[in-house]
């Protein structure tokens, strides 16, 4: 699934070509995906301007100056989703392309498209006031001022989870997804098994740093391309290429010296792979 970078990487690609375009046309080839597409509020755009291109979590905002009560479409990639622009008029509908906007900007056609195999995916639409059900309960974003060692201490306190499961939780941080959680208790020698509840002030701390140096090293490599992912402009993203822990079960710790029981661990943790060093992570 697309975590917070890939999201990411995707906002800064549309952000840069879709400002400023007006929407001309919602064409939706199916119903649904994960939820009912909402075709008559949709149709609602049709005419504004789309005014920023916002993420909350691993939710696309496309922000409008519609004067409708829902000027803003949300967007989930789902488990396989790619969102793109492409400047063909008209392009050719490709296989699993589940809906598309025709936008105008400076005379010149552009198509917002949305491909998913597994149709996991949503698109719908936000009310002025930023209300929506799939937002409500979101915890802060881990590059915010609101994401601290006192808040992320406060949200582990007394939780028997473990620790990895509990930063994977969009109620205490959103957008920490399995990838980026393994390699944050890597960087921050905490085993991910651990109880939530039983890692320490000066734990907390380094994981709340490397949870946000991790992210942003991450979008600045365009997120990680495992399977399916690629970009606002279908390029593939580059992180994997340096990943310290995730997928690379039985091979050498990047950080130890060679030695017995000093490779990276493999094990199945809240139904995720899970990735760590026995040795270096405690």
């Amino acid at each position: 699934m697309p975590e917070l970078p890939e999201v990411e990487t995707v906002r800064a690609h549309l952000a840069q070509r879709l400002p400023g375009a007006r929407i001309e046309d919602v064409t939706l080839a199916r119903a649904d995906l994960r939820y009912a597409m909402p075709a008559s509020s949709l149709a609602l755009l049709l005419g504004s301007e789309v005014i920023e291109v916002a993420r909350r979590s691993k939710y696309l905002l496309l922000k409008t100056n519609a004067l409708a009560d829902h000027p803003v479409a949300l967007v989930h990639l789902g488990m396989s989703g790619r969102v793109f622009v492409s400047d063909d008029e008209p392009p050719e509908w490709r296989k699993h392309e589940h809906w598309r906007w025709r936008l105008r900007a400076n005379g010149a056609p552009l198509w917002l498209r949305y491909v998913d195999p597994r149709r996991f995916g949503v698109l719908d639409v936000v009310g002025a006031n930023g209300k929506h059900p799939l937002l409500d309960s979101l915890g802060p974003e881990p590059l915010s001022a609101q994401f601290t060692t006192e808040s992320l201490c406060a949200a582990l306190e007394g939780r028997r989870v473990p620790i990895k499961v509990a930063v994977m939780d969009a109620a205490v941080v959103v957008g920490v997804g399995n990838i980026y959680a393994s390699e944050a208790c890597w960087r921050a020698r905490v085993s991910p098994l651990r109880p939530a509840g039983s890692v320490t002030r000066g734990e907390v701390a380094r994981l709340v740093t490397e949870i946000r140096d991790v992210l942003l090293e991450a979008i600045a490599a365009g997120g990680s391309t495992l399977r399916d992912f690629a970009g606002g402009d279908e390029a593939p993203g580059y992180f994997q290429q340096r990943l310290d822990v995730y997928g690379r079960g039985g091979e050498p710790c990047h950080r130890c010296t060679p030695g017995e029981g000093r490779v990276v661990q493999r094990s199945v943790v809240g139904q995720r792979a899970t990735y760590w060093c026995g040795n270096c992570q405690t």
